[in-house]
């Protein structure tokens, strides 16, 4: 049985052990303490609109953290109407993934030029081939 590896926290940088979590303890239960603003400021009738901005606006907590908390499901959006997190492509507010739907279809579009610029490329790498094993075969003839 391994304990696990020493590692450097990636929000304090501090030396810790990691084990189960990602952070030290420290900022696992600094996150935890953001995590229950964000939730209590969530459950107030009146602030169920806000969107990201309001929310870390108001609780101090960044955007990035909330976006972490909504990717986890511990902060739901469905509850939540206006609540959602940028895209990482262009920062148009989404609900789910990582892309909205635009930069997913330039991506699979991207993803798509590659994939026929590849082909064409084998094709051609395939014919000079060829050419060059016909010519030594006509060359080994004479």
């Amino acid at each position: 049985m391994s304990l696990g590896k020493l590692d450097n926290c990636p929000r304090c940088d501090t030396l810790f052990v990691k084990g189960v979590r990602d952070v030290c303890n420290n900022c696992y239960q600094q996150i935890e303490k953001e995590y229950a603003k964000c939730a209590e400021y969530l459950r107030k009738r009146e602030n169920r609109g806000a969107n990201i901005h309001q929310v870390s606006e108001a609780t101090g907590v960044s955007i990035k953290q909330i976006t972490k908390f909504i990717k986890e499901g511990r902060i739901s959006v469905a509850n939540n109407p206006n609540m959602g997190y940028p895209c990482e492509g262009c920062g148009l507010m989404i609900i789910s993934g990582t892309l909205c739907d635009d930069c997913k279809k330039g991506l699979q579009r991207e993803i798509g030029y590659d994939k026929d610029l590849a082909e064409r490329l084998s094709a051609e790498e395939e014919k000079n081939r060829k050419s060059a094993l016909a010519y030594k075969s006509r060359e080994n003839k004479q």
